[in-house]
């Protein structure tokens, strides 16, 4: 298993560096970034989502479904406790932006292909109750940081993401034990294998709009790394302890609390007037980072027993 993450890690790693060159050479501009950026998000993401419910029934797998569901909800309860621990309100300080980026991963873009590498379409399956939790929670308690109204109206956009109406229509499915045509699924499956590549060019066309050389002058970013990057899945790790629940479940919510800060937290930043800048520079240094720390936190798992 670890051969095939870092072997992952190197793959994400070239994919970012053509999306760097890419951008460099004028072959992407910004708002193509951001076009591709959507047609993930809301075409390729869902897509693979619900070709993961495209199985056998078996009861096994509805097991391991809720097991990662009480896992993730356990596991964003251990984390928003720990962020908050960490990063303290301050006067002057971007604490909410902060937070937000620690807090929240970007775990669609660079969960998926990671998740996908390692086990298939049975990762992705467990991912789809993650990313149930993660929805929830970022369209309630990541809402109500950003705009400080504690208003739970803006749960409803929950229901009607891209990701969750694949869950909903791809457990329907799943449960009524229902496949679809091969020809509709052939296709659907070339798609979903446009995931990976699109994601972390994205990412690296995104990288390259921040200027690195002045982030890296700011220590705080490199603090917030290591909390987000290190320290979380560490932590998680330490968790899994207490929940000793099937090896895939496990490294599947850790490989998506391990990727980089979410890219919603800009997009949301604009929306709600606070620095979009130092989101995008949180989200870019986390994403360069994460192609290194992603591999080695599931290397660390593997081996954890051991030491």
């Amino acid at each position: 298993m670890a051969e095939i993450v870092l072997k992952q890690g190197i793959i994400m790693l070239i994919l970012i560096l053509i999306g760097v060159i890419c951008f460099k050479l004028k072959l992407l501009s910004k708002e193509t970034v951001t076009q591709i950026s959507g047609l993930v998000l809301k075409v390729v993401n869902p897509i693979v989502i619900f070709m993961a419910y495209q199985r056998e029934f078996q009861p096994e797998l509805v097991r391991n479904l809720g097991q990662t569901f009480l896992l993730s909800v356990v596991a964003y309860i251990a984390v928003i406790a720990a962020v908050y621990l960490c990063i303290p309100q301050k006067e002057g300080r971007e604490t909410v932006i902060e937070r937000f980026s620690c807090i929240y991963s970007n775990c669609g873009f660079m969960g998926i292909p990671l998740v996908k590498a390692m086990f298939d379409y049975e990762g992705v399956f467990y991912l789809t109750a993650f990313l149930t939790v993660f929805n929830a929670l970022v369209w309630s308690h990541g809402v109500m940081q950003m705009s400080g109204e504690k208003s739970l109206k803006s749960l409803i956009k929950v229901l009607k993401s891209p990701a969750i109406i694949a869950i909903f229509l791809g457990m329907i499915l799943f449960f009524a034990r229902l496949e679809i045509p091969p020809l509709l699924a052939e296709t659907l499956e070339m798609i979903g294998n446009l995931n990976t590549p699109l994601a972390m060019i994205v990412a690296g066309a995104t990288i390259i709009q921040t200027d690195l050389l002045k982030v890296f002058r700011k220590i705080r970013i490199f603090y917030l790394c290591f909390l987000k990057l290190i320290l979380i899945p560490l932590l998680l790790i330490l968790i899994f302890l207490l929940f000793p629940f099937d090896k895939t479940v496990e490294m599947t919510v850790l490989a998506a609390m391990a990727a980089p800060s979410a890219a919603i937290c800009t997009m949301m930043s604009l929306s709600y007037h606070r620095n979009a800048m130092y989101a995008s520079e949180i989200f870019g240094v986390t994403t360069l980072f994460s192609v290194v720390t992603m591999p080695l936190m599931m290397v660390i798992y593997e081996n954890f027993p051991k030491i």
